[in-house]
């Protein structure tokens, strides 16, 4: 009996153990450089998701029906940007997406995460609509699919719609102009060979 009742008491100090050995070497992967915001994805280098995402009712961007589906993503370099009215995160990546978009660089097409149709076309009217196209996902079945972890999340899609990158968190400058840009030249020149 003696010999259970240590074992008890050494029980939670090894979950303890565990839980500082894990936490730990996150921090040194951090403290080395590694960027937390780098997740690697399973769907990278494999096509999007099968989605057929419903337009924002209100906005006729583009045309009657400017709602998001995967055929939408194929024939030219895409960005694909989650997002929602609520994330407090998009509001501050919004003014860089409507940089890139005023730019002509890449298509910007929208997956509006969890949101009211209302609400996003508020938010939109407020701070400016950058998207091509933008698609509903209120239930989260495209986000599940693409493992959305949070908002905002990018995905640069390639013209025969590959993913070929995904960035979590708002887009900055400095990721726009050393990470993202020199991908869309390089992906469009990859499209442009025959």
């Amino acid at each position: 009996m003696a010999v259970k009742s240590r074992f008890v008491f050494l029980l939670p100090l090894a979950v303890v153990l565990i839980l500082i050995a894990v936490f730990g070497k996150r921090l040194l992967d951090v403290a080395g450089g590694e960027d937390p915001r780098l997740l690697k994805s399973v769907l990278l280098d494999t096509p999007m998701p099968d989605m057929d995402l419903a337009a924002l009712p209100g906005r006729f961007k583009t045309m009657p029906d400017d709602g998001l589906a995967t055929a939408d993503l194929k024939g030219q370099v895409s960005l694909v940007n989650v997002w929602g009215s609520w994330c407090v995160a998009c509001l501050a990546e919004h003014p860089m997406l409507v940089e890139i978009e005023k730019s002509g660089a890449v298509p910007i097409h929208g997956i509006d995460w969890r949101d009211t149709p209302e609400a996003a076309n508020a938010w939109l009217a407020r701070h400016g609509d950058p998207y091509a196209r933008i698609g509903l996902d209120p239930r989260s079945h495209t986000a599940i699919a693409l493992g959305v972890t949070g908002a905002p999340e990018s995905f640069l899609v390639d013209a025969n719609g590959v993913i070929r990158y995904k960035y979590i968190g708002p887009i900055t400058p400095e990721v726009w102009s050393s990470t993202l840009q020199p991908m869309i030249a390089q992906l469009e020149q990859e499209a442009a060979k025959p």
